[in-house]
């Protein structure tokens, strides 16, 4: 770009007037730096122009649909810097309450929580002839009841109790899942939830804890 067009850029920005823009080459760059310290080291820098608080409240007023009040005096620095400080604010406590809600629509449940009772007993539920791999058995011990299975050799089981109210899972064995009969959810045999119909997702099934000894399968229950 030409000489001239440069020093009426920066005439016009140490004048305190808005300079015309134009396309800057690399060489200018160093020039326009140094302008703008200038201006920017000027006494009352830091105060914003009266059209700029006239234009920011009419937007204000406009965004809160309610008609501006009378003039506001022309701001300090202590003031503005205090205006947008409560305007940030309300920008991140909007946003966090935006992801707070995003994250409880799409959040996925963690794993699922180990049920171990306080003072519990080893119960069998199957022998380990009734439980060959990729098999899964139902129980019912009184206090609690749940499904035991092997998978490739290891042995698991989940709480037989949906998490949503209570309602005891039936399993379906084509599916391998085991389903809630009263609100048409499901969980699959690690006890993580699949599918449900209802406004927020149930949690997973707690994990029992499972052991074998002397051929037959136990789980950890209350006495």
């Amino acid at each position: 770009m030409s000489t001239r067009r440069l020093r009426r850029y920066i005439n016009a920005l140490l004048a305190g007037k808005r300079p015309t823009a134009f396309r800057a080459e690399e060489e200018d760059a160093g020039m326009l730096r140094a302008a703008i310290t200038l201006r920017a080291a000027r006494p009352g820098s830091g105060t914003p122009s009266e059209e700029f608080v006239t234009g920011l409240r009419r937007r204000l007023a406009a965004e809160l649909d309610d008609a501006p009040a009378a003039p506001a005096p022309r701001p300090t620095r202590r003031r503005l810097v205090l205006w947008t400080s409560a305007a940030a604010a309300t920008a991140a406590a909007g946003a966090a309450v935006g992801a707070t809600v995003q994250n409880e629509l799409t959040q996925r449940p963690g794993p699922p929580p180990q049920l171990r009772p306080n003072a519990g007993t080893w119960r069998t539920v199957a022998t380990s002839a009734e439980l060959p791999d990729g098999a899964v058995k139902p129980f019912d011990l009184g206090a609690v009841n749940g499904f035991v299975r092997r998978t490739g050799g290891r042995l698991s089981a989940v709480s037989g109790v949906c998490t949503h109210l209570g309602c005891r899972l039936a399993l379906d064995q084509p599916r391998r899942e085991l389903a809630c009969p009263c609100h048409n959810a499901a969980f699959d045999l690690d006890g993580m939830l699949v599918r449900h119909q209802l406004r927020k997702a149930p949690a997973p099934l707690p994990r029992l804890v499972v052991r074998e000894v002397d051929g037959v399968v136990q789980v950890l229950a209350p006495a």
